[in-house]
């Protein structure tokens, strides 16, 4: 994963659309599902950091 696309298409096979029209709730979100997907072990440890890595990305460009 490189970028906020391969994030949401990830969320998006494991059944979670995140939009809201605000792109910092819609940032938390994300993560916050990524982090289930991960404690649920449907995504691995290298899958899990580098989406966390992307999201707390795009939360600090957005600050």
């Amino acid at each position: 994963m490189k970028t906020m696309y391969d994030v949401r298409q990830l969320l998006k096979k494991h059944g979670s659309i995140v939009y809201t029209r605000d792109r910092s709730i819609d940032l938390a979100l994300m993560e916050d599902e990524l982090r289930e997907l991960y404690e649920w072990k449907m995504i691995n440890t290298d899958t899990f950091q580098q989406g966390l890595l992307i999201l707390r990305n795009e939360t600090r460009l957005l600050k």
